[in-house]
């Protein structure tokens, strides 16, 4: 099945190489503001604020404040909002209706061109923030992490398929492989989907050392974007951008 990708600002998320994403994990706005010039002059083609990092996420003023001046330093860089929770491997928990909140009042300002969006917060949840902020303009990654081992490979379709069932542009899932053959189930997961069950743009990985293969192959099996670090990591495995981008140009080459 052909990929419809998805286009933001100036890249298209899901042709060609993976686009890699660099995720700013912060406390204070200075430090996070720092964070993002600091990534202008590497080759991130997005950004993504983990504002469950910020001291004053729940500060929603403050959080709109913060997106604004992000989105002065990054210019045309694509700025995907994500408020990881604590139950998915996040810094913080909010109640349903303030994560629901924070995303929707994210999404209402202009300032992000993404928002990741917990497909477990449920349906109608998930549902309602993804219709505001297509209303608003913006792109919504659907997303699943799981920090205790990988599903079957049943399971992971399922998931992504709800992902999409329920209007997403874009589906994540994270898993941690508990051996070497699940990561070859979560690339397997990957080419299936999007070979056969979807023409939006599929991000999979496979987290710690063990699945480090996957952050590089995406090419290959049909992960439309990698995430690497700049200094600090926001997921176990992620490699630092300028060995991530090396190893993506050096297969890109031979394919």
């Amino acid at each position: 099945m052909n990929v419809n990708p998805v286009v933001v600002r100036n890249i298209e998320i899901g042709s060609g190489m993976p686009k890699v994403c660099v995720p700013i994990v912060e406390k204070t706005r200075e430090d996070i503001l720092s964070t993002a010039k600091a990534i202008c002059s590497t080759e991130a083609d997005l950004v993504e604020w983990r504002a469950d990092w910020y001291e004053d996420v729940s500060a929603f003023s403050e959080v709109i404040k913060t997106a604004d001046m992000l989105r002065s330093i990054l210019g045309e860089t694509p700025l995907l909002f994500t408020f990881r929770t604590a139950r998915e491997g996040g810094e913080k928990e909010l109640s349903l209706e303030s994560y629901a909140t924070l995303l929707e009042s994210v999404a209402k300002t202009g300032f992000v061109d993404l928002i990741d969006v917990e497909v477990f917060s449920g349906d109608d949840a998930v549902k309602n923030i993804i219709q505001t902020a297509h209303a608003h303009g913006v792109k919504v990654i659907a997303s699943n992490h799981d920090f205790t081992g990988t599903p079957a490979r049943e399971e992971l379709i399922a998931r992504l398929c709800n992902m999409q069932d329920l209007g997403a542009d874009i589906l994540k899932i994270a898993v941690m492989p508990q051996k070497r053959s699940d990561v070859l189930t979560l690339l397997s997961v990957t080419e299936e989907m999007s070979s056969l069950h979807t023409s939006r743009p599929v991000i999979t990985m496979s987290m710690g050392r063990a699945g480090a293969l996957s952050r590089l192959c995406g090419e290959v099996f049909g992960s439309a974007v990698t995430f690497a670090s700049f200094g600090k990591v926001s997921a176990p495995g992620q490699i630092a951008i300028e060995d991530l981008k090396a190893g993506l140009l050096l297969l890109h080459k031979y394919l």
